[in-house]
């Protein structure tokens, strides 16, 4: 069996101890196929998993300018009402405001412009893709300050005409706060409502801007206010009142004619009110009584 050491061959296949070989055909090859399993994220993915992080978008389609336009295609009702329920959650953070307040000089300039020229009519239009709030609350804000100072002065000479003790009354300033903030949010937002219940929907962004950018033609009539005539006085508040007030309906109407039959009282609904403005500014801000 072995010789010079090493090991021989067995060459009987019969021998004891040693193991057949294996005969017959061969075994079948097994191959595995590919799988997508083992790669994430998948390079084809589809759906609102994707390989690239997109952030959320600042204002959706509830809390938008733009009117009508179905609000582009929806998908299951679960994913709708998530949107929906989002946009109305976001309408509460500070993050959707944001893109309103991006806005240039040149814009808020023209902006103002338009509004001191009420009979045009173009406002909406030309604001409609890209309405802001910057102008409406600086607007508003310069002419709380501006009511509120101006007839602190002119409170303050009519006293000392007439020789009288004067102290200042700081009130103005709050009640005038409320009355313009109050005002150009509430009021915008009274409207969007009815506007939707008479399905003729308007963005609510866009009518704060209209009626944020319709105060500004009272600013100059404070100023003027300093005259002591007080018919004067009440000539520059009838006059800067129609002027808002037109400035605001022209600007509505058009929109409104879709309501049906009864848009000629909502017309002259947001007509009154806005002259109901220029009568309060003046009975509280600019009626002197020593």
């Amino acid at each position: 069996m072995m010789s010079g050491g090493g090991y021989s061959a067995l060459d009987d296949p019969k021998a004891s101890g040693s193991v057949p070989a294996a005969t017959g055909p061969d075994p079948q090859t097994i191959k595995f196929t590919e799988s997508n399993l083992q790669t994430f994220p998948p390079s084809e993915a589809k759906g609102k998993i994707s390989g690239a992080y997109r952030p959320p978008t600042d204002s959706d389609d509830t809390f938008s300018s733009k009117v009508g336009g179905g609000g582009g295609g929806r998908g299951s009702d679960g994913g709708s009402d998530d949107a929906a329920q989002g946009g109305w959650f976001r309408m509460f953070s500070v993050a959707a405001y944001k893109p309103y307040f991006d806005v240039d000089t040149s814009d808020v300039v023209e902006r103002i412009w338009e509004s001191v020229f009420p009979f045009r009519g173009n406002f909406t239009e030309k604001t409609s893709d890209k309405p802001d709030l910057y102008g409406p609350f600086w607007t508003c804000t310069t002419l709380i300050f501006f009511a509120a100072s101006i007839a602190t002065f002119v409170t303050y000479l009519s006293h000392k005409w007439h020789k009288k003790e004067w102290t200042y009354d700081i009130n103005l300033v709050t009640w005038s706060a409320g009355l313009f903030y109050g005002y150009v949010t509430f009021v915008p937002l009274g409207l969007y409502v009815i506007l939707k219940y008479f399905s003729a929907p308007a963005g609510l962004v866009q009518l704060w801007c209209l009626y944020g950018y319709s105060l500004f033609i009272f600013i100059p009539a404070s100023l003027l206010s300093i005259v002591p005539i007080e018919i004067f006085r009440w000539v520059i508040a009838g006059v800067a009142g129609f002027m808002s007030a037109t400035f605001v309906a022209v600007n509505l109407r058009a929109h409104i004619l879709n309501s049906g039959e009864r848009w000629f009282l909502i017309v002259a609904g947001i007509f009154l009110l806005q002259l109901g403005l220029a009568v309060l500014l003046k009975l509280y801000f600019f009626t002197i009584t020593v």
